[in-house]
C-alpha cells in the first residue's frame, strides 16, 4: 500500500513536470499529454523491463496513465499558474526522482535483484523518464549536464540497499530514503552545486 501510494506521488510529479516543459517547447496538447505520460511512466517500464516484469506494470493498469493523463491536462489548461510555482515545480521533480529511485531499488530487491543491480535499477527509475521527456523536447538529457541529479538518486537507491541488509522495515526506510534524495536535490539547486564539467579545449 505504502509502495503504491509514493508510486502515484511520483507519477502526479513527474506528470507535471514533463507536461510543463511540453508547454514550454510549445508543443500542443495531444504532444503535452504525451511528454507527461513518458515523463512519469518512463523509468518504471525502464525498470520493469530490466527485471523482466511483462508487460510493464504501469501499462497493465489503467488508473496509472489516467492519473498521469489528467495531471497533464491539468497542467496544460493552467500552465501560466503552474510556471508561476517555479519551486513547486522543482520540488515536485525533486519528489518524483525521490519516489521513483527509492521504489524502484524496493521492487527490484523484491524481485530478487542483486544489491549492485537493485542501485542500478532504482537510480534508472529515478531518471529514466526525464531522460527520455529531454530526448523527445530535443534536449541534453538533464542527467548528463552538470547538475546533481543522477547522484541524489543513486544515494537514495544505496539507502534502501542499506535497509534491507540490516533488515530494517521496509516502508519507512523506503520514505526516509526518498526524503534524502529530496534533500540532496534541494540542496544542489539552492547552493548551485554542479557535477564537475571538463575544461573546453583551447
Amino acid at each position: 500500500m505504502l509502495l503504491t501510494a509514493l508510486e502515484f506521488l511520483g507519477l502526479v510529479a513527474f506528470a507535471a513536470s514533463g507536461a510543463l516543459a511540453a508547454v514550454r517547447a510549445r508543443l500542443d496538447v495531444f504532444g503535452v499529454v504525451v511528454v507527461g505520460l513518458t515523463t512519469a511512466l518512463g523509468g518504471g517500464v525502464i525498470r520493469d523491463v530490466l527485471l523482466g516484469i511483462h508487460p510493464p506494470t504501469t501499462l497493465r493498469n489503467w488508473p496509472y496513465l489516467a492519473v498521469c493523463a489528467a495531471t497533464a491536462l491539468v497542467v496544460f489548461a493552467f500552465h501560466p499558474q503552474v510556471a508561476r510555482l517555479r519551486r513547486g515545480v522543482l520540488l515536485a521533480d525533486a519528489l518524483g526522482l525521490g519516489v521513483f529511485a527509492t521504489a524502484g531499488t524496493t521492487i527490484a530487491l523484491n524481485a530478487g535483484a542483486t544489491v549492485y543491480a537493485a542501485c542500478l535499477i532504482g537510480m534508472t527509475t529515478g531518471i529514466g523518464g526525464g531522460a527520455v521527456r529531454d530526448l523527445l523536447l530535443r534536449e541534453i538529457p538533464l542527467v548528463l549536464r552538470k547538475e546533481i541529479y543522477a547522484v541524489a538518486a543513486l544515494a537514495g537507491s544505496a539507502l534502501v540497499v542499506v535497509g534491507h541488509a540490516v533488515r530494517l522495515p521496509e516502508g519507512p526506510v523506503t520514505v526516509i530514503a526518498a526524503a534524502v534524495v529530496v534533500a540532496i536535490r534541494m540542496i544542489a539547486l539552492w547552493r548551485h552545486w554542479n557535477a564537475p564539467v571538463a575544461r573546453a579545449p583551447e
